[in-house]
């Protein structure tokens, strides 16, 4: 590692390219700052990138998202390191900030790579798309998804058999499995972290069978069978690739839970499964879709009319709290619950069963500084030291939060964060002038 160390100075580090981090990002070079965007996934957009809708306007999530990735990937003033991760931030004094970041080797010369997938066509080894949620496979020379930013290969290292032949057929002969790791040493003049959140593991709550029973999603997988760069031509239970009649959400699955350590209302949960169960109902028109909630949160504008419209549709909203799920031999679920507005119990069947996971803080944020110098709030994510004055604000001067690394949020809410957090950059940067 020694060998390899860069140097280089910007004005601003964005930790998170997500929709929060990019369109930071974007204003301060918009303003004329140089800045340095890190994302430790191998393409930036985060997860709005890998959206089917957007709630309550049913706008494509992937057309709002492609023109302004390409914006931040073309914009002169933003240097974008993807596949590498922020190993400390330490502040020297106001405007002077010192970060290591570590760019994982991709194994791949990116300027050569012209992502025509040659070498994904070649390779042998097949193993799990975490970018489709594991729903299907992927090759060890891959690219991570076809509207990826950069759109360039990557080899899965852990993977490779080394066979060569990726190597083999690549017209610019950019596979290069000599690369190490590259630690980079940045003098920066402001921090913006925008790491985003992290959803729920449903395995924390084994009575709802995830891991268990096949045709038991979380609602992230089954986002990626509605979008447009879905991994098949229509939405199938994994089980047996049979198109499900009788689909089920279980809402608030890891949040207002103080047992599995998410008190908080996640607050996207009710709208994003309401949006689905809408997708359903045009992908699947003979369907019955249905949704047990303990209370609908729809408090955004246009969120009640959404919801509205969903029951106009035919959804079904039963009031109930699930006790747990069973499988069946034919791999249907029986779901035991709680109907709260008859004070009963009861079991109904279903074919498919979708878990709404909750919003989790992503705790790669208070690792960056020093221990305890990045506060972090008593949920875990970053703390804002002056909510009503200025949002953005945290427990280092020159160190601003946006999006879901303060708490749960939209994607509009993210924006707005985002652009109240670069504001504030900014004024923090022309203060030295």
């Amino acid at each position: 590692m020694a060998e390899n160390i860069e140097t280089a100075s910007y004005d601003a580090l964005v930790i998170g390219a997500g929709i929060a981090g990019g369109e930071a990002a974007l204003n301060l070079a918009n303003n004329g700052f140089k800045v340095l965007l890190v994302e430790k996934d191998l393409s930036i957009g985060g997860k709005m990138i890998l959206l089917s809708k957007v709630f309550p306007t049913l706008d494509c999530s992937a057309c709002i998202t492609t023109p302004k990735v390409s914006e931040i990937s073309r914009h002169p003033g933003i240097k974008i390191f993807t596949g590498t991760e922020v190993k400390k931030i330490q502040k020297k004094s106001e405007n002077n900030f010192e970060a290591i970041v570590v760019k994982a080797p991709r194994y791949v010369i990116e300027e050569d790579c012209t992502g025509c997938q040659l070498c994904e066509q070649a390779c042998p080894v097949v193993v799990r798309d975490q970018y489709q949620y594991n729903l299907v496979g992927r090759k060890a020379a891959f690219i991570p998804f076809s509207i990826a930013s950069p759109r360039v290969a990557a080899i899965d290292i852990e993977n490779c058999t080394l066979c060569g032949a990726c190597e083999k057929v690549c017209p610019t002969k950019c596979i290069d499995f000599t690369m190490e790791a590259v630690e980079h040493h940045v003098n920066i003049g402001t921090v913006i972290v925008a790491t985003g959140f992290r959803l729920f593991d449903p395995l924390k709550i084994p009575r709802y069978g995830y891991g268990l029973y096949k045709n038991v999603l979380t609602s992230m997988e089954m986002e990626r069978q509605l979008a447009p760069t879905r991994p098949f031509n229509t939405v199938l239970r994994p089980g047996d690739g049979k198109v499900p009649d009788k689909l089920a959400y279980v809402l608030c699955t890891g949040s207002r839970d103080a047992t599995v350590g998410n008190p908080i209302c996640s607050q996207i949960c009710c709208m994003y499964s309401i949006k689905q169960a809408q997708l359903l109902m045009g992908a699947l028109p003979m369907a019955d879709v249905t949704i047990y909630y303990l209370n609908i949160r729809s408090f955004g504008k246009g969120f009640e009319e959404f919801y509205e419209q969903a029951k106009g549709m035919g959804v079904n909203f039963v009031k109930g709290k699930i006790g747990k799920i069973t499988e069946k031999e034919n791999g249907n679920l029986i779901l035991r619950y709680e109907d709260i507005n008859e004070s009963v119990v009861k079991e109904s069947e279903h074919d498919m069963v979708i878990l709404s996971v909750g919003v989790m803080p992503n705790p790669d944020a208070g690792g960056f500084f020093g221990e305890g110098e990045l506060k972090l709030d008593p949920f875990s994510f970053v703390h804002q030291t002056d909510l009503l004055g200025s949002p953005p604000e945290t427990s280092i001067r020159g160190v601003f939060v946006a999006g879901t690394a303060s708490g749960p949020m939209d994607i509009p809410d993210s924006i707005l964060s985002a652009g109240a957090a670069s504001s504030e950059a900014i004024s923090y940067l022309n203060r030295k002038q």
